[in-house]
């Protein structure tokens, strides 16, 4: 049967493109099928404050009539504010959330993306970006072997050897590192964490959920300062703080998240969430009629195999000192303490992180963690 590519066009099928995803990875055993109700709003425009500074068409393909494949066009305004060096600039287009039956399919629809790039007036593309840098970056390239944790990305392994030969030169690996959490940290670390807890200048709080709002942009201020030079670096509006606010509020624990202070002024930060997908994976992504129910008991104080560090940052003027680094490892130490006490973990995982990011990295390897999944942004010239 011929293959035909067509435009995404209204909610019907925005619905059959979700639903994809579900068919094509049925058969996967470390795939988590993602809550529906979400996977919805991260393609529709007027939920997803993403397209208040992003363009996208969505594209379906299918062989009879019947769905044999996906693919998301798309670029972000801001993404092209952002200097050269940290790869940003004009002309530069994105493709992303890439689900298709077979080499044919997949080949069609990069093609297809490619095109409605050009038309936009793009000159590069780099990708897979799902749909921002903020949510879902890379191809799994490594580590198909368990499933990822919560907001991280899995992949069909075939899709690697179907993109490389289609033109596309791997840019930046991201990196995400496994541990585990119920032994003690290497004796130079305790001494480190000892150390700080001798320091009266110095102070490791949890955040307080009562004053959410506020202490969802003193998180931010702190990540944007810290994060602001780095590659991928795109700044968060504030429409986009509201609506992962909302989303991630269910998952934030006060244990789970720290601010160090020094002399009294909130200079880094550790978030860390409990393992969603370890809760969502038997829902077969649906909360109605009764998921919904067994979803928020399970929350209410989760029992999870693992945490997830998405993100930690100490403010610029700070890093690269000795200090920096000891506030990250007495962050990561209480948080690891609270983490096997209190919600029966035995694992954590720290990323993405750059591969480039020597600090970060240094940190995660002086714990004994090891690198368990890379994530793999491309590049090619249109």
């Amino acid at each position: 049967m011929s293959l035909v590519i067509r435009p995404v066009a209204g909610k019907a099928d925005r619905k059959r493109f979700v639903e994809l995803a579900y068919t094509l990875n049925a058969k996967d055993p470390n795939w988590v099928p993602p809550l529906r109700v979400e996977a919805l709003e991260l393609i529709t425009p007027g939920k997803n404050p993403f397209y208040e500074h992003a363009e996208q068409q969505l594209f379906l393909a299918e062989r009879g009539g019947k769905p044999v494949g996906r693919i998301s066009a798309h670029f972000d305004r801001l993404w092209h504010a952002m200097p050269a060096e940290q790869g940003g600039g004009p002309g530069i287009g994105n493709w992303g959330l890439l689900e298709a039956v077979d080499r044919e399919v997949a080949t069609a629809l990069i093609a297809q993306a490619e095109q409605w790039l050009r038309d936009k007036g793009m000159t590069s593309v780099m990708a897979p970006l799902s749909c921002s840098i903020w949510e879902e970056p890379g191809l799994l390239v490594q580590g198909h072997d368990h499933p990822p944790t919560v907001m991280m990305g899995h992949d069909n392994p075939a899709y690697q050897g179907w993109i490389e030969p289609l033109g596309y030169k791997g840019i930046k690996d991201l990196l995400t590192y496994d541990l585990d959490i119920t032994q003690d940290f290497p004796p130079l670390v305790q001494r480190i964490v000892s150390s700080g807890e001798r320091n009266a200048r110095i102070r490791i709080r949890k955040v307080d959920k009562s004053r959410f709002d506020e202490e969802a942009q003193l998180i931010l201020s702190i990540l944007n300062d810290a994060w602001s030079d780095n590659w991928g670096f795109v700044p968060i509006t504030p429409a986009e703080i509201a609506y992962t606010g909302k989303k991630l509020k269910p998952i934030v624990f006060e244990d789970l998240i720290r601010v160090a202070e020094v002399d009294g002024e909130p200079v880094a930060f550790m978030m860390t969430w409990p393992d969603l997908n370890e809760l969502m994976a038997d829902l077969d992504g649906r909360l109605f009629p009764f998921n919904w129910a067994r979803l928020l008991w399970r929350l209410r104080k989760p029992q999870v195999k693992t945490m997830r560090v998405p993100l930690m940052g100490v403010v610029k003027k700070l890093q690269a000192t000795r200090l920096a680094s000891q506030l990250a490892f007495m962050m990561i130490e209480y948080i690891r303490r609270d983490s096997v006490a209190n919600y029966g973990a035995t694992r954590g995982e720290i990323g993405w992180i750059l591969e480039d990011n020597q600090g970060m990295r240094s940190i995660a390897e002086t714990i004994d963690s090891r690198v368990n999944k890379t994530y793999r942004i491309y590049s090619k010239d249109l």
